[in-house]
């Protein structure tokens, strides 16, 4: 069943849209902000993305543009404004949109929309094998669609779970402290809370380890931080 997060600060549009959704039997989750979407983003994962633009805390533009950058390609993100110029449209198309409503809108519009957002995702093709694709006991990794698996299962992983993974996995032997996973995939300042490390490595474990418990993949090195086991 998809799962779509509705981005959207009017609470009775936002709850209009879930019903949409849900009688038509797709999962959804509520954000009434910019930085409260950004938020579940960090800790969910979803099929695909229903996007206010007026948005408080973070811009609907704002909120894309982080989206893309980090390195969510592949998740479709209908925009449903109340801005309908053309050159708002053509902005939001090119700068990463998936496709464009105006408000108001039809329910049966919106409901065909988000199936056809679905549907061309669905259709995309498999990535091939890459000459930079991992393999480490049962693990797989495709760094070029972000994908790994376990046994053949694939991993459902935010992006930040996904990049700790990617990086202890190319670099098989090493150690990485908590404070060089947090610069390198945070991209800020590490100030001695790891706990943010600590829980993400947490999830990346028990979610591994539903695919094979036979077999340990991350090891705590104590006092130091993390490495593939």
């Amino acid at each position: 069943m998809a799962k779509i997060l509705i981005s959207e600060d009017d609470a009775d549009i936002n709850h209009l849209i879930r019903s949409i959704c849900e009688k038509n039997g797709l999962q959804t989750a509520q954000a009434f902000s910019g930085t409260e979407a950004l938020l579940r983003l960090e800790l969910e994962s979803f099929d695909m993305i229903i996007l206010d633009l007026m948005l408080p805390g973070m811009t609907g533009e704002e909120l894309l543009k982080r989206i893309r950058a980090e390195k969510q390609p592949d998740i479709p993100v209908l925009v449903l404004s109340a801005k309908s110029s053309l050159a708002d449209k053509v902005q939001l198309l090119t700068g990463g949109a998936d496709d464009y409503m105006t408000k108001p809108f039809e329910p049966e519009e919106l409901l065909a929309r988000i199936t056809a957002c679905l549907r061309r995702a669905q259709r995309m093709p498999a990535a091939k094998p890459a000459a930079d694709d991992i393999s480490y006991k049962k693990l797989c990794i495709c760094p070029a669609a972000r994908r790994a698996t376990v046994n053949g299962q694939e991993l459902v992983l935010t992006p930040h779970e996904y990049d700790i993974l990617l990086l202890l996995a190319r670099e098989l032997e090493k150690v990485f402290s908590r404070e060089t996973l947090y610069e390198r995939v945070w991209q800020g300042g590490y100030y001695g809370e790891d706990n943010t490390v600590n829980v993400h490595v947490s999830n990346l474990r028990k979610k591994i380890a539903a695919c094979d418990a036979d077999n340990e993949y991350i090891k705590t090195v104590w006092g130091i931080g993390f490495k593939m086991a």
